[in-house]
């Protein structure tokens, strides 16, 4: 990326002479072109692009940063501009644009406007050229974990080894970028010990680390491409899923619905809404996270693992043992891996214990208000969903029709009534059921009642 931007610099200056060439030899605006246009490699006539970094910096926005810079090569962008406004984000999302940026075939300069935190202040780093409006700032990029006390020594090394590498690429002092990490490290005239670099965008220009430019319209006169086409990117609906899906409040919820959906199925005698949902949910969260890199086959692997165990433990061994507790850590352990991902800081490790931590007390608490409020719920019971703790006859369940027909029948007693015998009445024998007496054999019976099965009798005369 280095060398194509300094033959594109290169063939700036040579459009500036082939200017001056045709001053002194009088040639017109069209002889300059024609001249300078066989200097100037092809992209010297393609649009700059303008490409939004703004918000929390994750990895939901690596795919849309990699997907601008390939599409401005395909077009022969002469530039491509990151506008940045982000309080940070996540580090590992931050290398994967830095990855992108290095590999770029495009000048890419950073425009801050107005802040470029932690990552953000990385992922500037990593352009040709920082650019920043007054009023500007960019550092403050220590790691934090999920407490938001600083990270543990080997995080922070590791931090500030990268933002030093980008720094000493550039040619600027790599003491600047390490002071934005490391408060322990004191540079005369810049920083104390026991601060932490932030720069205005005065002071960026004064150490060499960006230049302060008005706004847009100047940053392009800066860049002399006042008269390029602007294309600005746009993150297109995919990509907004994504970023939606991944977000570290959204993806514990598909979590939590996903669990949920799972245990109610559970509880429930056929396949139905809750399973549909559970699964649609769980769904969601690996494929979201699959595409921006996050999870793998070894997560998905897991993920099977742990949801073949568990059909064992319910399906096929009773009670709960060892299938089950297998597959309950199988699951665990696939979620945790997808969202710490393969270049994780302890502030990642820390968020992913927090998240997952807060999806199972969120799963167990809902559990227990569904197991407790569900049966009480008269909608539910209503609806025949869900069984009450009683039934009133005209819901009941009645083994056999009311034959009010018989009441008022006479007929005898075939055997003793001790309450519960047999009657006749006419040619039809019933069970029937004394009221209030025993009642002999033989004696005339008239059915006062009938409930069903049970019919009810008393003396006749």
């Amino acid at each position: 990326m280095r060398i194509s931007s300094n033959l594109r610099r290169a063939g700036g200056r040579a459009l500036l002479a082939a200017t001056a060439l045709g001053a002194v030899l009088g040639l017109g605006p069209m002889g300059v072109e024609r001249a300078a246009a066989q200097d100037l490699p092809p992209r010297a006539a393609g649009p700059v692009v303008r490409v939004p970094v703004t918000g929390v910096i994750e990895l939901g926005l690596a795919p849309f940063i990699e997907r601008s810079l390939r599409e401005a090569e395909e077009n022969g962008a002469r530039a491509v501009i990151l506008e940045i406004e982000t309080p940070g984000g996540r580090v590992d999302a931050a290398q994967r644009i830095v990855n992108a940026l290095s590999d770029a075939e495009v000048p890419v300069y950073a425009f801050v406007n107005r802040r470029a935190y932690s990552a953000g202040a990385m992922i500037a780093l990593a352009t040709d050229r920082v650019y920043m409006v007054p009023g500007a700032v960019i550092g403050a990029a220590t790691p934090v974990d999920g407490q938001g006390e600083k990270a543990p020594e080997k995080i922070v090394s590791a931090m500030r080894s990268e933002m030093r590498a980008l720094a000493e690429a550039r040619g600027l002092d790599p003491r600047i970028a390490e002071a934005m990490v490391d408060e322990e490290i004191e540079i005369p005239g810049v920083v104390e010990k026991g601060k932490l670099l932030t720069l205005t965008a005065e002071e960026a220009a004064g150490v060499g680390y960006a230049v302060e430019v008005a706004d847009w319209d100047a940053l392009l006169a800066e860049l002399d491409l006042e008269g390029a086409a602007v294309n600005v990117a746009e993150i297109n609906w995919a990509e907004s899923v994504v970023r939606f899906l991944t977000h570290p409040v959204v993806a514990p919820m598909l979590l939590s619905l996903g669990f949920l959906g799972l245990l109610i199925e559970l509880k429930t005698p056929a396949f139905g809404l809750a399973g549909v949902v559970g699964g649609t949910s769980l769904a969601l969260f690996f494929g979201s996270h699959m595409l921006v890199g996050l999870a793998g086959w070894e997560e998905l692997i897991l993920l099977g693992i742990g949801l073949v165990l568990l059909g064992v433990e319910i399906f096929v061994v009773p009670g709960f043992g060892l299938f089950g507790v297998g597959g309950i850590l199988a699951l665990l352990a696939s979620i945790y891996l997808s969202l710490v991902g393969h270049l994780a800081t302890g502030v990642d490790y820390s968020y992913a214990a927090g998240a997952l931590s807060a999806v199972i007390l969120l799963v167990l608490v809902s559990a227990w208000a569904l197991i407790r409020a569900l049966p009480q719920s008269g909608r539910f019971a209503r609806s025949g969903i869900l069984l009450g703790e009683s039934m009133t006859r005209d819901r009941g369940y009645l083994s056999a029709a009311v034959r009010s027909d018989l009441v008022g029948a006479v007929g005898v007693a075939v055997t003793d009534l001790r309450p519960v015998g047999t009657g006749k009445f006419g040619d039809e024998k019933i069970d029937v059921t004394a009221e209030d007496s025993w009642i002999s054999a033989g004696t005339p019976i008239r059915i006062v009642r009938s409930e069903g099965y049970r019919h009810v009798v008393r003396a006749e005369g």
